[in-house]
């Protein structure tokens, strides 16, 4: 019993001994274990990328200063184009600090049992250094900084065509600012980055985009005009002005505002009054006896106002509308035409036989011998083109050394006019030689009365002599006489 006893209590003790020995072993291999981590980084730890398990801060630097001397720094333009710079280019190299002892003395060796599984990484603000100017020359050599490889981007702009204008739209080319994408390239390379993605901010842009509002308000502007259409009821067949013509008016300025060139819109209205203004034409006229004769001079026929004309069109041109108008006249003539603007209905004076037609639409209304100006006293009556300007009852004609009265007045020329002559006894032949008027058209009373009458005021007067005569009077000066000799001139 004794020796059972004995043999417990010994098979105790060493059970007690070994069981010491063990947990001395095994806190001896503990804090060995926990020594050794706190020089070494746990597995699985990875720092920026590296894997510095069971490494120590000496070899994890030069595992990390081995990764930045591979470093790679990529620029991607906004075409997706892609250049690389590599770390040697630039002298990028490793500036060891205390982040990476930092993390070893923060990892709690002593946790090593219950951290000795899993990933552990770590983000570090690697310090390197590199040289900036090395980094700006190398991405100065990029070839999307060559000339060659460059296209400048293009302002908006309004082209004409040959039907109006077409807006341009605005190009962005792929030129870079080099300063800029050098500043971002050194601010990505200071944190550690290994890309750089180039945004519309660092390319130069169109200083005109396609949608610019003063670009777009021009070529609205230039639409309307061009859409404009005024239909001139002038001459035998009208003239037509639109866009084909104001096009070459058109002025773009630098600042995309439209005017016209006025100088351009008075040349088209004195077009416009070349061609179909006739005051003073010398037209061809068939006489009543058959024959042909060319008179000018007077005042009558269509004289179109400039100016006015001028201010109105400028007016019209923007609406963009199609109108349909006559040209603004001072004067107007019986028939719309460039060539013959006289009709049928009218008087003829033939001077040189002394005698006077009314036709009215073209039928002969009346006729009667006549007896005009004085020729030998240098009275002779104008001849050229007029028109009756007023009629009037019981006129006194007063001159430098007569007055006469008369019952029937018909004017067409300055002081000159038809009228009946009581004091005369006989018209027509060679009276108007040498006992002619002061310049009026003499006619029997009872045909000027009918005359009178059937006249009406704005009746075209065709006034002609069949031989050359020299007019001098002063009312031949201011009536425009075909005829008129300015002798103080000698013309």
């Amino acid at each position: 019993m004794g020796k059972q006893k004995s043999a417990a209590k010994s098979a105790l003790v060493i059970f007690v001994i070994v069981f010491c020995f063990l947990l001395i072993a095994l806190l001896v291999c503990y804090f060995c274990t926990a020594s050794y981590y706190a020089k070494h980084f746990f597995p699985g730890t990875v720092l920026n990328g590296v894997a510095v398990d069971k490494m120590t801060v000496e070899e994890a630097e030069d595992k990390v200063a081995q990764e930045v001397a591979d470093y790679i720094f990529t620029i991607t333009t906004r075409d997706g184009e892609r250049y690389q710079i590599i770390g040697p280019d630039i002298d990028y190299e490793y500036v060891p600090g205390t982040e990476i002892s930092d993390i070893l003395e923060g990892q709690e060796n002593y946790k090593w049992l219950s951290n000795r599984k899993g990933a552990k990484e770590f983000d570090l603000e690697v310090s390197a250094a590199y040289n900036e100017q090395k980094l700006d020359q190398k991405i100065s050599e990029l070839d999307c900084f060559q000339p060659d490889y460059i296209v400048k981007p293009q302002n908006a702009y309004l082209r004409e065509t040959e039907n109006g204008y077409e807006l341009v739209e605005a190009e962005a080319g792929n030129q870079l600012k080099l300063a800029k994408v050098q500043k971002l390239a050194r601010e990505a390379v200071d944190m550690g980055e290994g890309e750089l993605q180039l945004t519309d901010k660092v390319y130069k842009e169109p200083k005109v985009k396609s949608d610019d509002f003063h670009l777009t308000e021009a070529l609205a502007n230039i639409n309307s005009y061009l859409h404009t259409t005024i239909k001139y009821d002038v001459g035998e067949n009208g003239e037509v002005l639109d866009g084909s013509r104001i096009k070459e008016w058109i002025t773009v300025n630098d600042d995309y505002s439209v005017t016209f060139d006025e100088s351009k819109v008075t040349s088209y209205i004195q077009y416009l009054a070349s061609k179909y203004n006739t005051y003073g034409d010398v037209r061809e006229f068939k006489t009543t006896l058959g024959d042909k004769v060319k008179i000018g001079g007077g005042d009558y026929g269509w004289v179109i106002d400039k100016e006015k004309e001028k201010a109105q069109l400028l007016s019209e041109i923007q609406s963009g509308e199609t109108i349909e108008r006559e040209p603004v006249f001072n004067q107007t003539a019986v028939v719309k035409s460039e060539t013959y603007d006289i009709g049928n209905t009218y008087i003829e004076i033939d001077y040189t036989n002394q005698h006077m037609y009314y036709y009215e639409k073209g039928k002969l209304k009346l006729d009667s011998d006549v007896v005009t100006g004085n020729i030998s006293r240098h009275n002779g009556s104008p001849d050229g083109i007029y028109k009756i300007v007023y009629k009037q009852r019981d006129a006194t004609l007063i001159g430098e050394n007569y007055a006469s009265d008369v019952d029937y007045f018909m004017v067409f020329a300055y002081n000159v006019g038809f009228h009946d002559a009581s004091w005369r006894n006989e018209f027509g032949k060679d009276i108007y030689k040498t006992s002619g008027s002061h310049g009026c058209i003499n006619m029997p009373r009872e045909k000027a009365e009918e005359l009178y009458q059937i006249l009406q005021v704005g009746t075209p007067v065709i006034a002609y002599y069949r031989e050359p005569v020299e007019l001098t009077a002063e009312n031949a000066k201011i009536s425009n006489a075909y005829s008129y000799v300015n002798k103080e001139n000698g013309q």
